[in-house]
Protein backbone atom coordinates (compact mmCIF):
# COMPACT_ATOMS: atom_id res chain seq x y z
CA UNK A 1 0.00 0.00 0.00
CA UNK A 2 1.39 3.32 -1.04
CA UNK A 3 -0.58 5.42 1.43
CA UNK A 4 -1.72 7.86 -1.24
CA UNK A 5 -5.28 9.12 -1.00
CA UNK A 6 -5.99 8.72 -4.72
CA UNK A 7 -4.93 5.07 -4.91
CA UNK A 8 -7.53 2.43 -5.62
CA UNK A 9 -8.42 0.09 -2.79
CA UNK A 10 -8.80 -3.62 -3.23
CA UNK A 11 -12.32 -4.95 -3.84
CA UNK A 12 -14.21 -6.14 -0.76
CA UNK A 13 -14.34 -9.92 -1.05
CA UNK A 14 -15.89 -10.45 2.37
CA UNK A 15 -19.32 -9.39 1.12
CA UNK A 16 -19.16 -11.99 -1.67
CA UNK A 17 -18.15 -14.72 0.81
CA UNK A 18 -21.05 -13.79 3.09
CA UNK A 19 -23.52 -14.10 0.21
CA UNK A 20 -22.18 -17.54 -0.68
CA UNK A 21 -22.47 -18.66 2.94
CA UNK A 22 -26.13 -17.62 3.09
CA UNK A 23 -27.11 -19.73 0.05
CA UNK A 24 -28.42 -23.16 1.07
CA UNK A 25 -26.51 -26.11 -0.26
CA UNK A 26 -28.36 -28.66 -2.31
CA UNK A 27 -29.22 -31.81 -0.41
CA UNK A 28 -29.78 -35.22 -1.90
CA UNK A 29 -26.17 -36.08 -2.73
CA UNK A 30 -25.61 -38.56 0.05
CA UNK A 31 -27.21 -40.65 2.66
CA UNK A 32 -28.84 -38.78 5.56
CA UNK A 33 -27.60 -41.41 8.03
CA UNK A 34 -24.04 -40.92 6.81
CA UNK A 35 -24.33 -37.14 7.19
CA UNK A 36 -25.78 -37.53 10.68
CA UNK A 37 -22.92 -39.84 11.61
CA UNK A 38 -20.37 -37.32 10.40
CA UNK A 39 -22.13 -34.56 12.34
CA UNK A 40 -22.05 -36.66 15.50
CA UNK A 41 -18.36 -37.44 14.97
CA UNK A 42 -17.54 -33.75 14.43
CA UNK A 43 -19.46 -32.80 17.56
CA UNK A 44 -17.60 -35.47 19.57
CA UNK A 45 -14.24 -34.18 18.30
CA UNK A 46 -15.17 -30.63 19.32
CA UNK A 47 -16.15 -31.83 22.78
CA UNK A 48 -12.87 -33.71 23.11
CA UNK A 49 -10.94 -30.59 22.16
CA UNK A 50 -12.96 -28.55 24.66
CA UNK A 51 -12.31 -31.21 27.31
CA UNK A 52 -8.59 -31.01 26.60
CA UNK A 53 -8.83 -27.23 26.89
CA UNK A 54 -10.58 -27.61 30.25
CA UNK A 55 -7.86 -29.94 31.49
CA UNK A 56 -5.24 -27.45 30.32
CA UNK A 57 -7.03 -24.65 32.20
CA UNK A 58 -6.99 -26.74 35.38
CA UNK A 59 -3.28 -27.42 34.97
CA UNK A 60 -2.59 -23.74 34.31
CA UNK A 61 -4.52 -22.84 37.46
CA UNK A 62 -2.30 -25.14 39.53
CA UNK A 63 0.97 -23.55 38.41
CA UNK A 64 0.75 -20.42 40.60
CA UNK A 65 -0.26 -22.54 43.59
CA UNK A 66 2.71 -24.85 43.06
CA UNK A 67 5.04 -21.86 42.67
CA UNK A 68 3.80 -20.39 45.97
CA UNK A 69 4.29 -23.71 47.75
CA UNK A 70 7.76 -24.15 46.26
CA UNK A 71 8.85 -20.62 47.22
CA UNK A 72 7.44 -20.96 50.72
CA UNK A 73 8.93 -24.40 51.29
CA UNK A 74 12.34 -23.50 49.92
CA UNK A 75 12.52 -20.31 51.97
CA UNK A 76 11.47 -22.14 55.14
CA UNK A 77 13.96 -24.98 54.68
CA UNK A 78 16.82 -22.60 53.95
CA UNK A 79 15.87 -20.44 56.94
CA UNK A 80 15.89 -23.46 59.24
CA UNK A 81 19.21 -24.66 57.83
CA UNK A 82 20.74 -21.19 58.26
CA UNK A 83 19.48 -20.93 61.83
CA UNK A 84 20.86 -24.35 62.70
CA UNK A 85 24.22 -23.52 61.11
CA UNK A 86 24.32 -20.20 62.95
CA UNK A 87 23.71 -21.89 66.29
CA UNK A 88 26.31 -24.58 65.58
CA UNK A 89 28.93 -22.01 64.55
CA UNK A 90 28.11 -19.86 67.56
CA UNK A 91 29.06 -22.67 69.93
CA UNK A 92 32.31 -23.41 68.06
CA UNK A 93 35.54 -21.51 67.75
CA UNK A 94 34.58 -19.69 64.53
CA UNK A 95 34.94 -15.92 64.23
CA UNK A 96 31.85 -13.91 65.25
CA UNK A 97 31.21 -12.89 61.63
CA UNK A 98 30.39 -16.48 60.62
CA UNK A 99 27.28 -17.03 62.82
CA UNK A 100 26.11 -13.49 62.04
CA UNK A 101 26.31 -14.19 58.30
CA UNK A 102 24.37 -17.44 58.73
CA UNK A 103 21.75 -15.67 60.84
CA UNK A 104 21.36 -12.84 58.29
CA UNK A 105 21.05 -15.37 55.47
CA UNK A 106 18.47 -17.29 57.47
CA UNK A 107 16.49 -14.11 58.07
CA UNK A 108 16.56 -13.29 54.37
CA UNK A 109 15.33 -16.79 53.51
CA UNK A 110 12.58 -16.49 56.13
CA UNK A 111 11.45 -13.25 54.47
CA UNK A 112 11.51 -15.10 51.15
CA UNK A 113 9.20 -17.75 52.63
CA UNK A 114 6.76 -15.07 53.75
CA UNK A 115 6.78 -13.39 50.35
CA UNK A 116 6.37 -16.74 48.63
CA UNK A 117 3.29 -17.53 50.69
CA UNK A 118 1.78 -14.20 49.63
CA UNK A 119 2.30 -14.90 45.95
CA UNK A 120 5.44 -12.83 45.36
CA UNK A 121 7.31 -15.80 43.97
CA UNK A 122 9.87 -13.94 41.87
CA UNK A 123 10.95 -11.77 44.77
CA UNK A 124 10.97 -14.83 47.00
CA UNK A 125 13.25 -16.63 44.56
CA UNK A 126 15.73 -13.76 44.48
CA UNK A 127 15.67 -13.36 48.24
CA UNK A 128 16.31 -17.09 48.67
CA UNK A 129 19.29 -16.83 46.33
CA UNK A 130 20.58 -13.74 48.16
CA UNK A 131 20.17 -15.41 51.57
CA UNK A 132 21.98 -18.50 50.39
CA UNK A 133 24.80 -16.36 49.01
CA UNK A 134 25.14 -14.54 52.35
CA UNK A 135 25.37 -17.89 54.13
CA UNK A 136 27.99 -19.08 51.63
CA UNK A 137 29.96 -15.88 52.20
CA UNK A 138 29.84 -16.49 55.96
CA UNK A 139 31.13 -20.00 55.35
CA UNK A 140 34.13 -18.53 53.52
CA UNK A 141 35.18 -16.67 56.68
CA UNK A 142 35.29 -19.92 58.64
Amino acid sequence: MSGRADSDSLPDTRAEEAEKAEEPEEAGHGDDAEAAGRGEQDRQERQDRQGDQGDQDERDGDAPRRARWAATGTGAVLALAGTAASLLRLTGSAPALVPVAYACGAGTCALAAVLGSRGRTRRALWLSVAGLMVMALGDQFD
